[in-house]
């Protein structure tokens, strides 16, 4: 069989699925960040429904004594927060946009030896807006009322003797059945005294807040011996809520177990395919065969490959645990809202592209390369493994580059499962052929399908570039809207279509060069089909967005934009809305987006135009607070016919389409 036809047998059983392990790390930053870029939620300045306080069961403590902090959340009437993403009691549709409440303990003290979990207030149902019914409501569990939260905490057994406060945090955002706040915080702040010896200060055991406390807590708490803050719930964001959609179908949540399983998947092939590059792909029958003859028995040879392969897996979980701890420390909701280190990562993962594609190599120094430890031991295989994929950097090293680059804005988990799985993928082959050393005469050679394995690589992580590169563009243009005001609508979607270029580029690249490098029907066949699903479904992604820029006929808010419509005598809808506010999303969805309504506002003498409140600096936050408003949703109607603005917090189609007919000053509005 001809060498060409022998190494492309190979790359056909993995390379069909390479374009999905390249883009996953992009794909997946939409479901934790709009592509365009937020600044995050912003906070309410006004009076919220919500009073915080917090007590302690003990204000005077001693070593080794355990104490309980109450926080109590006292809603004001017909006004709730959501429950905590611990406690799963909301129906799916309301989950998806609900932005849970969230309790932390601030800074902890090192005289504290454990917190433990918090134990929630159990939700009660109040009247929410249907998502699915606009104008009506449905009952869900929420906190309202006089709700009280619980944070056990044990004192170290060296605690110094003193006077101390202790601050909790609390998020949530308030809502009733017609509106939602923005997300807000707040702190409250409990004293506490530590003396020497037995506690000398009161305990309040009557306290009816304390009272359903379960104290099984500390018992659990002891035994564990856990130290510092415990999960205390995650808040939603507008990322939870924007996550992209693609002919109808919601990509899954990259922290859901849906979302990570097949991030790891794709990670894993992505991993096996980095063998096929010409820096790998040789060193693979020398370190196979150099196993076996140290290990003398197939047992042995079976034990020491599971070290290489351990070596191996290692060697990325070594490069991925930085790139979670900096996911950790900071907000990934919050990364792409700074339009330039979007333009950043794109232009270093530009530079990734051209540079495995062979403009520029990475030359390791010679030193590396004399490093050769011996695999007749487990440490020694161990070693080996590593030793084995540092090699393999000046074929790779750009697409860790373009991970590290991107993945540092996902969850820790999703980080730790993409590089843990990519170094699965890259070590399996050394495990089975361990366990098989006679299968190493089958591995290939390199050639020009390990060559084309880098090309396709390249273009593909040009693709990626040209959508981090649109996406900062794009966030930089929503901080000045005066300018972005000025973008067609088809300015918004260019970068999709150089993403759709690159991916087109590189599909039908790998269909040319299949019918150079093989003969073989089989491989022709399968080749081309791959490069028409990479290609193919780049330009379909890119014609759905084009689609929805399209029919999206709202302008952006502003102040000049509202005054200049006014003057023209035309009729102005102005949409208050934010990414995080479920009620926004489900009215504009169900009513403004949809006929009746739709055809009125896409009439000349009607000007719509969108304040979205998601960005700090968005300037319809003004012009809300001008209307004595507080909070959203809120359509604002404007026109000849009114000598005050309509405002609804919460509406039906019949109710916006009177409003547009008595701001006409048409006389049968009625």
């Amino acid at each position: 069989m001809p060498l060409k036809t022998i190494h492309f047998s190979l790359f056909t059983r993995s390379a069909s699925v390479f374009l999905a392990f390249v883009l996953a790390s992009s794909s997946l930053f939409a479901q934790k960040s709009s592509p365009f870029g937020t600044k995050g939620p912003v906070t309410a300045s006004h009076t919220n429904p919500l009073t915080v306080s917090a007590k302690i069961d003990q204000p005077v403590l001693s070593q080794s004594d355990q104490a309980v902090i109450a926080i109590v959340l006292d809603f004001a009437e017909h006004w709730h927060a959501w429950p905590s993403e611990s406690q799963d009691v909301l129906p799916e549709d309301v989950a998806s946009f609900a932005i849970r409440s969230t309790i932390d303990l601030e800074d902890q003290p090192a005289w504290i030896k454990a917190v433990g979990p918090v134990q929630w207030p159990t939700p009660k149902p109040a009247p929410v807006p249907d998502v699915m019914n606009p104008g009506k409501t449905i009952e869900v569990p929420v906190y309202q009322g006089h709700s009280i939260a619980y944070i056990p905490i044990l004192i170290a057994d060296d605690a110094p003797a003193g006077e101390y406060s202790l601050t909790v945090s609390v998020g949530y955002q308030s809502c009733n059945e017609t509106m939602c706040l923005p997300p807000d915080d707040a702190t409250a702040s409990v004293a506490v005294t530590i003396v020497e010896g037995a506690t000398a200060g009161s305990t309040t055991p009557s306290d009816p807040d304390f009272a359903n406390f379960d104290a099984s807590a500390f018992a659990t708490l002891a035994s564990s011996g856990s130290m510092g803050n415990q999960s205390t719930g995650a808040s939603g964001s507008a990322a939870d809520i924007a996550r992209p959609t693609f002919f109808g179908f919601t990509m899954p949540r990259a922290e859901g177990p849906l979302g990570i399983t097949l991030v790891a998947l794709l990670a894993a092939v992505g991993g096996f395919i980095l063998n096929l590059t010409p820096c790998v792909l040789p060193v693979i029958p020398i370190k196979v065969l150099t196993i076996s003859q140290h290990a003398g028995s197939p047992g042995k040879s079976m034990y020491l490959g599971l070290w290489m392969a351990l070596g191996v897996v290692a060697f990325w979980l070594g490069i991925g645990i930085p790139v979670a701890f900096i996911s950790k420390i900071t907000d990934p909701s919050q990364i792409f809202g700074v339009w330039w280190i979007t333009l950043g990562i794109g232009i270093l993962i530009a530079a990734m592209g051209v540079g495995i594609m062979g403009v520029f190599n990475i030359k390791l120094p010679q030193k590396v390369y004399a490093v050769n430890p011996k695999a007749d031991t487990a440490t020694g295989s161990f070693l080996f493994g590593v030793m084995t994929a540092v090699l393999g950097l000046p074929c790779f090293g750009f697409v860790a580059g373009a991970l590290l680059a991107g993945l540092a804005a996902l969850p820790p988990l999703v980080v730790m499962a993409i590089f843990t799985s990519i170094g699965i993928g890259m070590a399996a082959p050394y495990l089975i052929l361990a366990a098989k050393p006679a299968l190493v005469q089958k591995i290939p050679r390199t050639g020009p399908a390990s060559e084309l394995v880098k090309q396709v690589m390249g273009l593909l992580l040009l693709s990626a570039s040209a959508y981090f590169l649109g996406a900062g563009v794009i966030g930089w243009l929503s901080e000045h809207p005066n300018i972005g005001a000025n973008v067609p609508w088809w300015g918004k979607v260019t970068h999709w279509w150089l993403v759709a270029i690159f991916a087109l580029a590189s599909g039908g690249w790998l269909a040319i060069r299949t019918f150079t490098i093989t003969r073989r029907f089989s491989c022709r066949a399968v080749f081309s089909l791959i490069g028409l699903l990479i290609a193919g479904s780049a330009v379909l992604f890119a014609a759905d967005q084009t689609n929805k820029a399209k029919h999206n006929f709202w302008q952006p808010f502003s102040p000049d934009a509202l005054a200049d419509a006014q003057e023209t005598g035309s009729v102005v809808v102005v949409d208050f809305t934010a990414e995080w506010c479920l009620n926004c999303k489900a009215l504009k969805a169900t009513v403004l987006n949809r006929n009746p309504v739709k055809g009125e506002l896409l009439k000349l003498d009607v000007t719509p135009l969108v304040a979205d409140l998601t960005s700090q600096k968005a300037p319809g936050w003004k012009k809300l607070r001008d209307l004595g408003q507080t909070g959203i949703p809120l359509l604002a109607i404007y026109g000849p016919g009114l000598d005050e603005p309509w405002l609804s917090n919460a509406y039906t189609p019949s109710q916006v389409l009177e409003a547009l007919s008595r701001a006409r000053g048409e006389k049968d509005a009625s």
